[in-house]
């Protein structure tokens, strides 16, 4: 059905657009940038610290119920999450500056064994605070760059530099515009969505990893075909791929954001941008931005027209 969407023979020319969508993506990372440096991020406990309560119900938690009585606590944003067992819960409350970790702690006890209606007992408390906070902030964006340089690396190693810098450069640009994202949405950005960015850079990898491959097999099979028209080609060949993969995992993503609760509402939601934005640029920014370096054919590549085998039987 989806294959149908993208006839045998199409020819779109994406490479023709490649102006179009470079000075669209500069707007867009403009855009991003000064949303961060105006607006920020509405970062979760995780990188604001707070309080942490580790909770035990005797039969399996409701979470709906406790997010109900906690959040009308005046505590300002509080997380829950099972974890383990259904009867394990996580309580994460906002850092609150005019009462102690003890008198939240006692807050929310006395608030719980009088409105839940299972008993609730507690088995760890402690504080997170701005040193850790940042800790993890600077682990988060490590943790980022660190992935960025292995794909340098794996790209230049797989094929060459000027494949490993265009897949770099499209990480960045969807790196950028999922921070965007988040600094115009003000939706609460977290560990998980640290998760999520490095979730959408290995996407966005596979796919423009599947057009790199097309494009070098067709580079020894094309001989005479100029690198335009030979890029465009590929993007063709490998539409139907993309556009398979990119519909069935949406699909997947929806479902899991209008059902799956609010615990992974931010992590999806970054997902559903990433797949967006890493498709449109394996497409639109890693493929054409090979124009701008001197790739080369190899001088013993067969000629035009003569069969090449797949990688697998070279």
């Amino acid at each position: 059905m989806l294959l149908k969407l993208v006839p045998e023979g199409t020819n779109v020319p994406f490479v023709n657009a490649r102006k179009i969508a470079y000075a669209f993506s500069t707007l867009m990372i403009i855009a991003s940038i000064s949303l961060y440096f105006t607006k920020g991020l509405n970062f979760g406990i995780d990188f604001k610290g707070g309080f942490l309560i580790e909770a035990h119900t005797e039969q399996a938690a409701d979470l709906g119920e406790l997010r109900s009585i906690t959040g009308g606590l005046g505590l300002g944003e509080v997380s829950l999450q099972t974890f383990g067992e259904d009867n394990q819960i996580l309580i994460r409350i906002e850092f609150q500056e005019e009462r102690s970790l003890v008198e939240v702690v006692d807050l929310v006890q006395e608030t719980l064994d009088s409105e839940y209606s299972d008993n609730v007992s507690f088995q760890r408390t402690e504080a997170v605070g701005p040193k850790v906070s940042g800790e993890l902030i600077e682990s988060g964006v490590l943790s980022v760059l660190l992935a960025v340089g292995a794909v340098l690396f794996y790209i230049w190693i797989r094929f060459e530099w000027q494949f490993g810098l265009g897949a770099v450069i499209a990480l960045i640009h969807d790196v950028i515009l999922t921070i965007g994202m988040f600094s115009i949405t003000q939706l609460e950005f977290n560990l998980s969505i640290i998760a999520a960015i490095l979730t959408i850079v290995g996407y966005s990898l596979n796919d423009t990893v599947v057009v790199y491959d097309r494009i070098r097999e067709n580079l020894r099979k094309y001989r005479k075909k100029e690198m335009p028209d030979l890029i465009n080609l590929s993007l063709n060949e490998t539409l139907a791929r993309t556009v398979m993969t990119s519909v069935t995992t949406l699909l997947a993503l929806a479902a899991l954001f209008y059902f799956g609760g609010e615990v992974i509402h931010g992590f999806t939601a970054a997902m559903i941008w990433g797949i967006f934005v890493g498709t449109y640029s394996s497409v639109f920014i890693a493929s054409p931005v090979l124009l701008w370096f001197e790739l080369r054919r190899e001088d013993d590549q067969p000629a035009e027209g003569q069969e090449v085998l797949p990688p697998q039987y070279r």
